[in-house]
């Protein structure tokens, strides 16, 4: 008989164009032998180019599907990407806490493609206040980092260091801030209260990388869930990232961004 499978919980929405989110999600664990279960909070209309429409998911069907998910199967590692909402930002927070997963990793969907604040600043304070202190990480980008701490972009690497510390400092156990570049090379840091520690890969020019932050934070919740630790979950993760990016660099499946290369080595 061959070993069960990690499960593994992702709280997000649904793209209908399937390069991110939940899709982006269940895909990566699907190639690293995950079980990936999926609670739904949106469901959009988007492509490579564009979100046409989203369909919010009421607080309370939220709430039911993880109640369905979690009472049942249980999950090893979640993850939460697209919530969006005051309301399901507390809920997710209460069922978290009520049934109280192994790891969480928190990726704060809070910005669109060009950079822009999607959310009322209210989602951004509950943020800080209800998930944070669950996250056993966080993994925003430099964008995500700034709208999080109210600061002005982050364009240097001391910078980056301060807020990698100011998001420890209000809960989060460890912080990955994702996509400094230095040059030719791309640097995500990672800040467990102490160290810092850099994850560097050469800068890749594609414009398919829709859907790569959500394969980065499912690939470290995945290894998280297999016992790495977490160093070598986020190095791991990278890699797995960096390649998928890599091999779809060429694909011209749409007009706009596309998706990552989601295929097993």
């Amino acid at each position: 008989m061959s070993q069960e499978p990690v499960k593994l919980l992702t709280i997000g929405g649904s793209d209908s164009g399937g390069a991110a989110g939940i899709q982006a999600d269940l895909k990566t664990w699907t190639v690293l032998g995950g079980y990936g279960m999926s609670v739904i909070t949106a469901v959009t209309a988007q492509n490579s180019q564009t979100v046409q429409d989203v369909a919010w998911m009421t607080p309370h069907f939220v709430q039911s599907q993880l109640e369905a998910v979690l009472s049942d199967y249980g999950a090893t590692a979640v993850k939460t990407g697209f919530l969006g909402r005051a309301e399901l930002v507390m809920m997710v927070s209460a069922m978290l806490q009520k049934y109280k997963p192994a790891h969480v990793v928190i990726d704060p969907v809070l910005v669109n493609h060009r950079g822009q604040s999607m959310f009322p600043d209210a989602v951004r304070q509950l943020y800080l206040a209800y998930l944070l202190p669950l996250a056993d990480l966080i993994t925003p980008n430099l964008v995500e980092t700034a709208v999080l701490l109210q600061t002005s972009t982050i364009d240097s690497y001391a910078s980056l260091c301060r807020a990698a510390t100011r998001l420890h400092q209000l809960g989060a156990k460890n912080v990955l801030i994702k996509g400094f570049h230095d040059g030719a090379e791309l640097v995500d840091v990672l800040f467990d209260g102490q160290t810092v520690t850099d994850f560097r890969q050469p800068h890749i020019e594609t414009p398919n990388t829709h859907g790569s932050g959500d394969t980065l934070s499912a690939a470290i919740c995945a290894f998280l869930a297999q016992g790495l630790a977490m160093e070598t979950a986020v190095a791991q993760a990278q890699q797995f990232t960096h390649r998928a990016i890599q091999r779809a660099a060429d694909w011209q499946l749409g007009g706009g961004h596309g998706p990552l290369a989601l295929l097993g080595d």
